[in-house]
């Protein structure tokens, strides 16, 4: 294992990834991150996203280690693979530690950017490393503990230099079955186009959603999203704020604050030519909602 970035490069970077964990009741996201301020300053983060409370703790970048090759991070004496995860951490007024176990990541079929992979210079590049994966395992967070015995996990993750201004996120897994879509407002060659990248995951088969395929987005507000592919139309409506802050990177510093609910209520609907495919409300699914304008 190695640095991930060399710290004598003094541009703005970022990388991070999310680890979201849930038991039916309980939802934990771990957010280990990397980052290099304009400046040319490292530094390391490890965010904590529950349906209570979210918590940062800063690192050293020395702390921090990633490999380059597979899913592999190691913040301190935390560690993050594909196999599981490993928390060990105390401060004067937070601890959490614990230990959980994935079962097979169910991968993507290629990279969930599409075609835009090869774009040079992009504001923010996303990956998904596990659409849908079992947890067990305990976590013990400030003496609550949290038990996942066949658990759902996802597993995702982001780098480049700042998020979108303008976003919408969600994820959710149910009975087996996963979703995420990502709608951002992305800078391009001098102005700007509002772009689409998810997937449905059904019954053990990946469907691909984005803009590269042809998405259209038919209805687009702080809470919820139509859009139409081919003869599939999806929408998502979020139906309550849950949301707890986390830290987002601008220009590699870490000083965006943005707010995600970790487990909210959602409305999901989906039809492929007028035939229902899905329609539940999920209470369990994670939201984040950064459409207006930043300023």
């Amino acid at each position: 294992m190695h640095s991930f970035h060399g710290t004598n490069k003094r541009r703005s970077y970022f990388e991070g990834w999310y680890f979201k964990h849930q038991n039916g009741r309980d939802t934990a996201a771990l957010i280990p991150a990397f980052h290099t301020d304009e400046t040319g300053k490292p530094s390391a983060s490890l965010q904590v996203l529950t349906d209570l409370e979210s918590v940062s703790l800063d690192f050293p970048a020395e702390a921090f280690r990633a490999d380059r090759h597979r899913l592999l991070v190691r913040l301190g004496d935390c560690l993050f693979s594909e196999l599981g995860c490993i928390l060990d951490v105390k401060t004067e007024d937070y601890q959490i530690r614990g230990k959980l176990y994935y079962g097979p990541f169910f991968q993507p079929k290629y990279d969930i950017m599409g075609p835009f992979r090869f774009v040079p210079f992009m504001e923010c590049r996303h990956s998904v490393f596990s659409l849908f994966h079992r947890v067990n395992g305990d976590l013990i967070i400030n003496g609550r503990e949290i038990h996942f015995d066949e658990g759902t996990g996802y597993t995702e993750g982001d780098r480049g230099v700042s998020f979108p201004g303008r976003y919408l996120w969600t994820q959710c897994c149910r009975n087996g079955n996963s979703i995420m879509l990502s709608v951002a407002d992305i800078p391009f060659l001098g102005g700007s186009f509002i772009g689409c990248i998810g997937f449905l995951l059904l019954n053990g088969k990946e469907h691909r959603i984005g803009t590269y395929l042809g998405a259209k987005l038919l209805h687009i507000s702080e809470n919820k999203i139509v859009l139409r592919q081919d003869r599939l139309i999806l929408c998502i409506e979020a139906q309550e704020n849950r949301a707890q802050p986390l830290r987002a990177p601008h220009f590699g510093n870490m000083t965006r604050t943005i707010h995600e609910s970790a487990a909210c209520s959602v409305h999901f609907h989906c039809s492929f030519r007028q035939k229902t495919l899905f329609d539940f409300v999920s209470d369990q699914a994670s939201f984040e909602n950064h459409w207006r304008a930043v300023p």
